[in-house]
């Protein structure tokens, strides 16, 4: 399943301040900590609390958040499917990397070990 035009446009233009707090939510909910999740997208994108905080308080729009991260050169390990699209199947980059970070918030919150989550070889 690709994704359309219409739907890369939307997460472009989504605010990671959106949809931190749902990040935060769920992962507490299931037990892990917001240090963790910290863990998890410091890993993915190379930035840490400061960064993070100022993309949030700033509003930033997942491109603008994607723009300046450093995406971790295991990003490509992640695979699998979230919410409906298989990870590896997306062609738009923005798209690909807003899903990677789904799929490591769902990871973390499912109980994976940090090591797999993090994909230590």
């Amino acid at each position: 399943m690709t994704t359309t035009p219409e739907h890369d446009q939307k997460i472009a233009r989504m605010t990671f301040s959106s949809v931190y707090p749902h990040y935060v939510t769920k992962v507490k909910k299931k037990g892990r900590t917001v240090e963790e999740l910290h863990e998890v997208i410091q890993w993915l994108t190379g930035f840490d609390d400061a960064t993070l905080n100022k993309f949030i308080s700033n509003k930033a729009t997942f491109e603008e958040f994607f723009a300046e991260a450093k995406l971790h050169p295991n990003a490509e390990l992640i695979t699998g499917s979230i919410c409906g699209y298989k990870i590896q199947d997306i062609v738009t980059p923005l798209t690909k990397q807003a899903r990677y970070l789904d799929k490591l918030v769902d990871e973390l919150a499912k109980g994976r070990k940090m090591e797999k989550i993090l994909r230590v070889a």
